[in-house]
């Protein structure tokens, strides 16, 4: 637990207060422990990532006299409070009023480390949201560019940071919706290159018979149809950056041609004899274990080795699970600028959903699903696999209606009866809550402690 993640405890029991306070400092977490409401209010600010924690009842101003001022100075903080039996039914009432959650007395050690990192991770979210909305995050730095805080695109970002001053070519290795071309563009822009032209070539969207004439060029009437002469996009990106996606895909013929240029840093444009100096960096992009294909013939092995000079991974979405709710969020603002639209709200649990995700697409797919959730295309629900091709579904779908099935079983064997509910099933009130609410079992108004 990062030691950012500060804890505001409020008790009128200094007992009570010193148990807690060293149950969350030894779990990591940054306590501030205090007697009075009062004095847990003076701690908070609107841009604080904290999460409060306050018993029901205390002299002078109460645990729902602190809910309602801490919602006054910024509703998005979370507040958990810890109540005694008799208060359960009140406590309820509380979540609905905006309480993160409630914890019966005497406090299980575990269940209040689990309860304040969650709502921990869900303030951290909202603060990180609130950056993106405010357009902290823009393109003019490469946290702008590759958006996230998770381990793997911290250390994608320092890579490309360290690699954009170098004249070394680059080959990007990453499944397909990772972001090489993002990538490609950030060495790029933040080199020294920038002020040259970045020239894009998607080798696998282009015709064999003309993608040597398109990389090459060629002088007037070196084919059929050749009229005039051609600049070719290799010669065309001298001075800069030369980006060759999908590179796997290219044809032997071109890649023979491409293997000089990059020995050589010369072309000739076809139907030509003359050798043209280029200046050029060169980044490929590969979804291909390139090694692999020289193996089976399918690439030039010297070509493998030219390109290879350094390999930058792109790790794919299901590996950096920590930074959908960021990036969907992202998306989301971005798309409601384009079209001129309001955000629409996301909760906790949609968010963390979308997490379990496996998102073969990466964060391609993801924007998709941003954009799709804007229009009101996914029914506020997160995007699902596609059924396969006998109409089966899902693991997900199965996994859902038998979830379904037994809370909707347990529900009625304990007589819709919230709390001894939720303990059978081994979750707390508010997870059963929102799963409730997520499988239209019952009506909010008809659930009580």
């Amino acid at each position: 637990m990062s030691s950012e993640a500060k804890v505001v405890l409020v008790d009128d029991d200094q007992e009570v207060l010193d148990a807690y306070r060293q149950t969350l400092e030894l779990d990591g977490f940054d306590v501030t422990a205090v007697g009075s409401a009062k004095a847990g209010l003076n701690m908070l600010s609107p841009d604080l990532s904290a999460v409060v924690v306050s018993d029901v009842r205390m002299p002078g101003l109460d645990g729902f006299g602190l809910l309602d001022a801490v919602r006054a100075i910024d509703p998005d903080i979370p507040v958990v409070l810890v109540t005694g039996h008799g208060d359960v039914p009140m406590a309820i009432k509380a979540v609905r009023a905006g309480a993160w959650d409630f914890i019966e007395k005497p406090a299980d050690p575990v269940r209040l480390v689990e309860t304040v990192r969650r709502a921990s991770a869900h303030r951290s979210l909202i603060l990180e949201n609130r950056t993106l909305r405010a357009g902290a995050t823009d393109q003019d730095s490469i946290a702008g560019r590759l958006v996230g805080r998770s381990a793997a695109i911290e250390r994608l970002r320092r890579t490309l940071q360290t690699l954009a001053d170098a004249e070394a070519d680059v080959l990007l290795l990453g499944e397909t919706g990772t972001g090489k071309e993002v990538a490609a563009r950030a060495l790029h822009d933040f080199g020294r290159r920038r002020k040259g032209r970045f020239v894009a070539v998607n080798c696998g969207a282009m015709p064999e018979t003309m993608i040597e004439s398109e990389l090459f060029g060629h002088e007037s009437g070196a084919f059929t149809g050749a009229r005039e002469r051609r600049i070719g996009k290799i010669e065309h990106a001298s001075g800069g950056t030369l980006f060759l996606d999908e590179i796997e895909s290219m044809p032997m013929p071109a890649q023979i041609r491409l293997l000089r240029v990059l020995q050589e840093r010369t072309i000739e444009r076809l139907g030509s004899n003359k050798e043209i100096p280029v200046d050029i960096r060169v980044i490929a992009a590969t979804k291909a274990d390139l090694t692999e294909l020289a193996g089976k013939g399918a690439f030039r092995e010297d070509l493998v080795y030219r390109l290879n000079v350094v390999t930058v991974r792109l790790p794919p979405l299901r590996e950096r699970r920590d930074d959908v709710p960021v990036l969907f969020t992202h998306f989301l603002h971005l798309a409601a600028a384009r079209q001129a639209r309001a955000v629409p709200s996301l909760d906790s649990s949609f968010l963390e959903r979308l997490q379990q995700q496996e998102w073969p697409g990466n964060v391609r797919e993801l924007r998709n699903a941003a954009e799709r959730y804007l229009l009101g295309l996914d029914d506020d629900e997160p995007p699902q696999p596609e059924p396969s091709l006998h109409g089966a579904l899902t693991l997900e779908r199965q996994m859902e209606i038998a979830e379904r099935r037994v809370i909707e079983e347990t529900l009625a064997r304990f007589g819709w009866r919230i709390g001894a509910t939720a303990e059978a099933l081994g979750i707390t009130r508010k997870t059963l809550y929102l799963k409730m609410k997520k499988y239209d079992l019952g009506r909010p108004e008809e659930i009580e402690g």
